[in-house]
């Protein structure tokens, strides 16, 4: 049985440490929808701890916060988070949204794309690293009706697209999960078909780490 321990995609031991040594961030705060607020279903060998968890855990923040919200679109993101995110004051941020959006036949990525511009933005006006996501595929899940399949597959491909480019200009730390090797891999999400599992968290957070890595190098 695979584990963490075990899973060539997670962090090795003492990875992260070496990673990221050195780096300067203190107060480290998060936006988004249950993504960010950490709903994944547990696995045998794997943490329970929730992505944005980890990642603080493995930064050593003194100061976090996790606004996140599960059910949240991206206007609504924005608009009860936003402020309290800046009043933090936080020198990186991570803001992850688009994915309720996305799963409605009614999705607008411009709309989206407009209320991510508008996070990303006025967290980097003070001062803030941001992070940003590209997700899993939710479309692979197991659990996801044939109908609603390629419609909803469609969207989320077109989610990551706008928000991989959104990063490309505004210069983020983008994570870009949704042509990972196990993307398509059923041991990814959760039984309720719209989240992930205590492994998909784990390997979203070794690449989490690998970019900020990557970005502290190029500094």
């Amino acid at each position: 049985m695979i584990t963490e321990a075990t899973d060539e995609y997670c962090l090795a031991e003492g990875e992260s440490a070496k990673l990221l040594a050195g780096h300067r961030w203190r107060r480290f705060a998060v936006l988004g929808d249950s993504v960010a607020e950490g709903l994944c279903s547990p696995v045998p060998g794997y943490s329970d701890l929730q992505w944005a968890d980890r990642i603080a855990a493995e930064l050593a923040v003194p100061h976090y916060l996790n606004l996140g919200v599960s059910g949240l679109r991206a206007h609504e993101i924005r608009t009860t988070q936003l402020a309290p995110a800046l009043a933090f004051t936080p020198d990186l941020a991570l803001v992850v949204g688009g994915g309720n959006d996305a799963f409605s036949a009614r999705y607008n990525p411009d709309r989206v794309d407009t209320e991510l511009a508008a996070m990303v933005t006025a967290l980097q006006s003070i001062g803030a690293d941001v992070i940003t996501l590209g997700m899993f595929n939710v479309s692979y899940s197991p659990a996801i009706p044939d109908w609603l399949r390629p419609g909803l597959r469609t969207r989320m491909t077109l989610l990551s697209e706008r928000t991989q480019a959104l990063a490309t200009r505004l210069n983020t730390i983008h994570v870009h999960l949704t042509d990972h090797p196990l993307s398509s891999d059923p041991t990814l999400y959760s039984p309720d078909g719209r989240h992930g599992t205590a492994r998909s968290d784990a390997v979203a957070t070794a690449e989490t780490i690998r970019r900020l890595a990557a970005h502290l190098t190029n500094r």
